[in-house]
């Protein structure tokens, strides 16, 4: 991870891109192109880009299928590897919030804003729907989104006796260590700040984002937590004691799980669900904020009350109800 790459369209103090339209400009498209949606979705965009003038970058593995599409649009396939990649201004992405946490992996490291067009069900981290594409377009066109900033978190995974580490990795929502075999139990000592916090017989130990608070770690019971705080929420997983209530912890706070020796089997770090590694008894797993952020291009000031009302569908009916019709509903 790592670099400061140059951007095209680093924002004002506001937060918002500084509108420009013309050549020269290069913007990422990545697409889950097994989702025959998702994939004329992106036709559309790329369409549009082309009228525009904007140079799309679209992975290797999707150039063929994409430019058979558009046969006008000015596209460049590229591997996520590629540095000169990292020098787009923006990338887009088309589908659920897996295909967005795929994004990530490469655009966290470049520091590549990301906008989600959602396809997918829930979708928290798309920021437009599919029958918005037009209008995604010539936002994107006349850079007129607002950046914003969420909190990632980095796992260090240490071997028993090694001096190093073996494995180390980032998420944008979790990172979680979980038993290997369903039928046995870990047994895990959990640190806040390389204090003692509790001894946990479980199915395993997640530690998330404020981002990630609405996936793995409200499933397991957590809080929603709104994505401006700055903080991490640790959450047992089917803990066999007294004390094992999720916790939110400070922003800077360090947390690490040591998997003892009594535990029967194996565990598995994961990342995002995308991202593992193997650990055996006496291993040690140090989660950390990173240096890095989640940069995410907004186009609306919707404010994420509603984005929750809407994505889970919350009643909210006789909200400011007009006193009329309360009176004549009795």
């Amino acid at each position: 991870m790592g670099r400061r790459v140059k951007r095209v369209n680093d924002a004002d103090t506001s937060g918002r891109s500084v509108a420009t339209r013309g050549e020269g400009r290069r913007i990422a498209v990545l697409t889950h192109s097994g989702r025959p949606a998702a994939v004329e979705a992106a036709i559309r965009f790329l369409d549009g880009a082309s009228r525009h003038g904007l140079e799309c970058l679209v992975p290797a593995a999707d150039l063929e299928l994409l430019r058979s599409r558009c046969p006008e649009a000015r596209l460049t396939g590229f591997e996520e590897s590629d540095d000169e990649a990292a020098d787009c201004e923006l990338a887009v992405v088309f589908g659920g919030d897996g295909t967005i946490l795929r994004g990530a992996e490469w655009a966290v490291p470049a520091g590549v804003p990301l906008l989600g067009v959602n396809l997918g069900h829930v979708g928290f981290l798309a920021e437009a729907e599919s029958s918005e594409i037009d209008s995604v377009v010539e936002q994107v066109a006349a850079r007129t989104w607002r950046l914003e900033e969420r909190t990632v978190i980095e796992v260090v995974v240490t071997e028993p006796g090694a001096g190093a580490p073996c494995w180390t990795s980032f998420a944008v929502n979790e990172v979680s260590l979980e038993k290997a075999a369903r039928e046995k139990m870990l047994e895990a000592m959990v640190e806040i700040d390389e204090r003692p916090l509790s001894r946990w017989s479980c199915d395993g130990v997640l530690v998330a984002t404020p981002t990630g608070s609405t996936a793995y770690a409200f499933s397991a019971g957590g809080p929603v937590m709104w994505p401006e705080v700055e903080a991490l929420l640790l959450v047992p997983l089917s803990a066999h004691a007294l004390f094992a209530r999720p916790l939110v912890l400070g922003p800077s706070s360090s947390i690490r799980i040591r998997l003892l020796g009594e535990s029967k089997a194996g565990g598995v770090v994961w990342c995002d669900g995308r991202r593992s590694s193997d650990v055996q008894a006496g291993s040690l797993v140090e989660v950390h904020r990173s240096p890095h952020r989640l940069r995410l291009a907004r186009l609306t000031e919707a404010p994420f009350t509603d984005r929750l009302v809407g994505k889970f569908g919350l009643r909210v009916e006789g909200w400011r109800e007009d006193p009329e019709a309360r009176a004549v509903r009795g």
